[in-house]
């Protein structure tokens, strides 16, 4: 093939790609973004008397205020689990209802056990997403464990399942 035509057909690519929309199509982020909810800016800096009980009794959580800067749309907190871990206390099988769960660990470890994947030690550094409802069980963790955990919905159900 002579050089003239790979260099035409690169020129007609690019041509393409920068193209303006046309008044039958909208661009994608247009659409997207009506759908959307309104954001707002919002910053969360760390401070321990934002530490609260919350879902369980053998965690503390610190809302990082995104569920109210997305109108709903995720929300972010970081959980700090009390020590010493009690097994019988914790180890309750259960599951979230939500469109997307992501757990990063910050400090510590973790054990936790995922339904169809067995048992795993998460360390500091360790991240996993859960897809949603799937049947998982808090093991053991450590004392100074902390995880940074993100959900979709803001607002969502546990469900605790019969031993």
């Amino acid at each position: 093939m002579p050089k003239t035509s790979i260099k035409t057909k690169t020129r007609a690519r690019r041509t393409a790609a920068v193209r303006k929309p046309t008044a039958r199509s909208k661009p994608r982020t247009v659409a997207r973004a009506a759908t959307r909810p309104k954001q707002r800016f919002v910053v969360s800096h760390h401070r321990e008397e934002d530490f609260d009980a919350g879902l369980r009794r053998y965690a503390e959580y610190r809302d990082l205020g995104t569920a109210d800067a997305t109108s709903g749309m995720v929300r972010a907190h970081i959980i700090r689990f009390v020590p010493p871990c009690d097994p019988k206390e914790v180890s309750k099988r259960h599951y979230h209802d939500v469109d997307f769960q992501m757990i990063y660990v910050l400090k510590g470890w973790i054990k936790t056990e995922i339904d169809g994947h067995g048992a795993h030690v998460m360390k500091a550094g360790s991240c996993w997403v859960q897809p949603p409802r799937i049947e998982h069980v808090v093991l053991d963790y450590s004392d100074d464990c902390e995880v940074l955990e993100i959900v979709l919905p803001a607002d969502f159900k546990t469900v605790e399942l019969e031993a």
